[in-house]
């Protein structure tokens, strides 16, 4: 294989893409940082909710549980999507039909075994617009885990509920869960409106709202989810320099502006809805290859590609060139765009016309020197 064809996937990337495993390598990785560094770094994990694999952690679940009663809880199985076999709970019984289901597997450990799910406490507070829940689906390409090497993409979606929010009733999907397969189920669902927005029309929502510096701080703490989500299964995924891979992140905005991870998906879905939706997508897919790189045409030293921007290169990596200073004195400023302008053709016009420039240089130089 030639030196720059990379396959597409890293090997155990379910480590991190699985709901339970994706909560345990948090967890530790939250512990490591804590013995290790501190509290204080390791607070910055505090960015998943309570979470519990069942039916392996379920006496800690109940214990929880018991502790808050009349919470809502969020199940989810832990190898479907698209929302499918998700329920939200506020009582034991509730989940008793599985329950069930595990005493059998406990007397027929022969016989077909339980599901296994993830038991996660419910954001009951969730930022809305138009009275509407959302979650944000953000692409993050990471092309190496050792040393980690991340790029974030500008472009994303912002995905709604179709009916709008209520806790009264939790057994309405089309209220509490923003997957797009779900919600064209709507009976009133509107085709032609959908229910995404792009990234930046959410952003410039936020801003004209909020003010920037309140939301150039949500985006900073939603930069740090991806970072240590990443870090967090460095030492259990097969690190290949021949490999990549493309992870859709789900976050959930709260209203205190906190950011929340729901999931983080390996491969994730690429069928478009709309038109827009298309075009995000296409471009995506165009600015992957371009950074995957097959015809080694990149110096490796670029802090963007397209529409992807480096963020992270074996440490943090600064807009400015010359800015080095990450002691927390506020002179760095991460290289990260999310939910800003992605005039990526145009950067991807210049980028190659330099690198072309570049190669006929360096020819010229070669050619010289030989004669």
């Amino acid at each position: 294989m030639d030196e720059h064809v990379r396959i597409s996937h890293f090997r155990n990337h379910y480590e991190l893409t699985r709901k339970n495993y994706m909560v345990k390598n948090l967890k530790r990785f939250r512990k490591q940082l804590e013995r290790d560094v501190g509290k204080l770094e390791a607070a910055k994990c505090d960015f998943f909710p309570k979470t519990f694999e069942l039916p392996s952690d379920y006496h800690l679940f109940v214990e929880e549980f018991r502790k808050t009663p009349g919470i809502t809880w969020i199940m989810k199985p832990v190898a479907r999507s698209q929302g499918k076999g998700i329920f939200l709970f506020r009582k034991l019984k509730d989940i008793i039909d599985w329950r069930k289901d595990v005493s059998r597997y406990d007397d027929q450990k022969d016989d077909i075994p339980v599901e296994n799910y993830v038991a996660q406490r419910y954001i009951e507070n969730p930022y809305l617009i138009g009275g509407r829940k959302f979650d944000l689906r953000v692409y993050v390409l990471v092309m190496s885990y050792i040393p980690l090497r991340a790029w974030l993409y500008r472009d994303g979606f912002v995905r709604f509920s179709n009916t709008r929010f209520t806790l009264s009733s939790i057994d309405d999907h089309y209220v509490h869960l923003t997957n797009v397969a779900v919600q064209k189920t709507s009976p009133d669902y509107d085709p032609e409106k959908g229910c995404k927005w792009m990234i930046q029309r959410f952003r410039q929502y936020l801003t004209s709202k909020h003010g920037p510096e309140t939301v150039e701080k949500l985006f900073q703490d939603m930069d740090n989810i991806f970072i240590k989500s990443l870090q967090s299964v460095q030492k259990v995924i097969i690190s290949d320099k021949h490999c990549f891979e493309l992870y859709g992140y789900d976050i959930l905005i709260d209203q205190n502006f906190k950011a929340w991870l729901l999931e983080v998906n390996a491969s994730p879905s690429l069928t478009a809805s709309s038109q827009e939706d298309y075009q995000l997508k296409t471009c995506l897919l165009e600015d992957t290859l371009h950074v995957v790189d097959m015809e080694a045409r990149l110096t490796g030293k670029e802090k963007r590609v397209g529409g992807f921007d480096l963020m992270w290169n074996d440490g943090p990596v600064s807009r400015e060139e010359d800015c080095i200073d990450i002691s927390g004195t506020g002179n760095f400023v991460a290289n990260t765009h999310l939910g800003c302008n992605n005039d990526r053709k145009k950067q991807l016009r210049q980028l190659f016309r330099s690198l072309n420039s570049q190669k006929k240089v360096t020819s010229k130089s070669w050619w010289t020197r030989g004669n």
